[in-house]
């Protein structure tokens, strides 16, 4: 077998799902990453990381010298290895081995390894879950299209978080804990969040009546990034609904996972779910 025809060998078993072999590989490389983040959570607990320190530490580098020689090697295997290094998956790879190099110059570096969490987003192709992701693109897309609502939204809130925060910096002072205007700020936010952590409180009558409208102000406010999210949503899904039509009746407005027309119930075209071999 020559250097070319291992290379091909290699890339349909590392970067595809079509062979038992591909599917083998990739529930194989599953298993690895979680028990490497088990690995990074135990490490974490202070029982068993001075108990265990050497075997945690022998495992832990184990898994990162292993996924280092995996990546090196999808960068080898992988006809262009920029579009790779760029692509989604090609970044996680990149940043689950890095923690580990990054750990012997910072310490506590090596717990930002749960990232490799992210690399288990491969089951879905192992499982032919694609699909789902199709729902999880619509959601994506209603979010972008909110951003310059969300954005005014946002502002508008920071706005009344300063307001709200310097008011309450001239009425309750030093003397009750709000002891400069950025500490002010920071109450407002927690009490326009509704989280009240309660470690600063007004004391005067005028004090608890401002945080009162701030509560109450915070209660309204809620709801706005919802609605703008949700009415976005409703019209990507009924655009989605649109793409999917009947080669009978020519009409749409089918759900994603629809096998057959509700109007004249002929069979629906098979969605074109495209699978990215670098990922």
């Amino acid at each position: 077998m020559n250097l070319q025809s291992a290379r091909t060998q290699l890339f349909e078993i590392i970067f595809g799902t079509q062979t038992r072999a591909g599917r083998y590989y990739d529930i194989s490389l599953i298993i690895a990453i979680l028990l490497s983040v088990v690995v990074v959570v135990i490490d974490s607990v202070e029982g068993f990381s001075g108990e265990f320190e050497s075997v945690l530490w022998s495992l832990e580098w184990g898994f990162t010298l292993l996924f280092t020689a995996e990546y090196l090697l999808r960068l080898w295997i992988s006809p262009k290895p920029l579009a790779y290094a760029r692509s989604f998956f090609g970044v996680v790879d990149l940043l689950a081995v890095l923690p580990s190099y990054l750990a012997l110059l910072v310490a506590g570096a090596q717990y930002l390894l749960l990232i490799r969490l992210l690399r288990v987003l491969r089951i879905f192709r192992v499982l032919k879950l694609v699909r789902y992701l199709g729902e999880a693109n619509v959601l994506i897309r209603s979010l972008v299209q909110s951003k310059r609502k969300i954005l005014v939204f946002f502002l508008s809130v920071g706005v009344l978080i300063v307001l709200f925060g310097a008011l309450m910096f001239a009425i309750e002072g030093p003397e009750h804990g709000f002891t400069s205007i950025p500490i002010s700020i920071y109450w407002a936010v927690v009490t326009l969040t509704t989280v009240g952590y309660g470690d600063i409180s007004p004391q005067t009558p005028l004090g608890q009546a401002v945080a009162a409208l701030v509560m109450l102000t915070g209660y309204a406010i809620l709801a706005v990034p919802t609605g703008i999210v949700t009415a976005e949503l409703s019209t990507e899904i009924l655009r989605q609904r649109s793409l999917t039509r009947c080669t009978q009746c020519e009409r749409g407005g089918h759900e994603a996972d629809a096998e057959f027309c509700k109007f004249c119930g002929s069979e629906l075209p098979e969605p074109l779910i495209k699978d990215n071999p670098h990922s």
